[in-house]
């Protein structure tokens, strides 16, 4: 199983080879943005996902986002992990959106999650999943997607750039432009609002 370790490792090769296509980017190279874009599509997709709670919005994000990338792309000076700055982008796209009020608010998840004990994991898929288990991990999904999704945005932020993408706390506090003692804090109150919003629909569906 990796380590903390090879994971560094991989987030250092993975910079490098970012480093490398911005600077072809930079000069015109439009094969090697392109490149680029493919890289990181799906963990902007992803998280866009988890913040809108629908493909459509998400698919918008994505394409704003990568738009305002193209466009910011030459200012580009590499002070920020290119990771780190993309999803800054990708926190600003969508929290412009909330405010011209075009998110709507769906309840879909296609990547099952689970709650246990304050954090979320990846759930592990059944080779040979039955009817019953689908149904079942469904109304999961949906339970849990609709219990973020009535986080504060900020909140959703934190979640999705920790649980979902993986992202460190020193990460999330340049994407979030805030302290770490602050992201630490505020992301705790985050995952214990959202225990205790799935505690109580729980509740309310077995009741």
């Amino acid at each position: 199983m990796p380590g903390p370790g090879d994971r560094d490792e991989d987030r250092l090769l993975a910079a490098d080879i970012d480093a490398r296509l911005i600077a072809r980017a930079r000069t015109g190279d439009s094969a090697a943005e392109n490149e680029l874009v493919e890289r990181h599509y799906r963990n902007v997709f992803n998280l866009a996902f988890r913040l809108s709670g629908n493909y459509d919005d998400a698919q918008d994000i994505v394409i704003d986002a990568f738009v305002r990338v193209h466009n910011a792309l030459p200012s580009f000076r590499g002070d920020a992990n290119f990771t780190t700055w993309l999803y800054r982008i990708v926190k600003n796209v969508f929290l412009d959106e909330r405010k011209k009020q075009r998110i709507r608010n769906h309840s879909s998840l296609e990547e099952m999650v689970e709650l246990e004990d304050s954090s979320i994991s990846r759930q592990v898929e059944d080779p040979k999943p039955g009817p019953q288990h689908n149904v079942e991990r469904r109304e999961r999904a949906e339970l849990i997607q609709a219990a973020v999704m009535s986080l504060p945005d900020n909140q959703r932020l934190m979640i999705g750039l920790y649980h979902f993408q993986h992202r460190s706390y020193e990460e999330i506090a340049e994407v979030m432009g805030l302290p770490i003692g602050t992201v630490k804090s505020r992301l705790n109150r985050a995952r214990l609002a959202l225990k205790n919003k799935l505690h109580s629909d729980r509740e309310l569906l077995e009741s």
